[in-house]
């Protein structure tokens, strides 16, 4: 199992147990992953840290002053 952080700039949009999809972006030396429809946003990974698979579940949602987190995990 792996397990990455999303930040989420509106909260309620997934629950904990929710299965969600992820797309991957690619930056000049990096990629990135949003969790379709724009809900939320990884951070940058290099190549060798590249998903497997673009199928997720949410694990945990930590609600911050400034940010929300999603957590989510990936069967790989």
């Amino acid at each position: 199992m792996r397990r990455m952080e999303f930040t989420m700039d509106r909260p309620g949009l997934v629950e904990i147990g929710q299965e969600v999809n992820v797309i991957e972006g690619k930056l000049p030396s990096s990629y990135y992953y949003t969790i379709e429809h724009a809900i939320a946003m990884s951070g940058n990974y290099r190549s060798y840290e590249r998903l497997k698979t673009r199928h997720g579940k949410v694990v945990d949602i930590q609600m911050g002053l400034e940010a929300n987190s999603v957590i989510l995990e990936f069967d790989e």
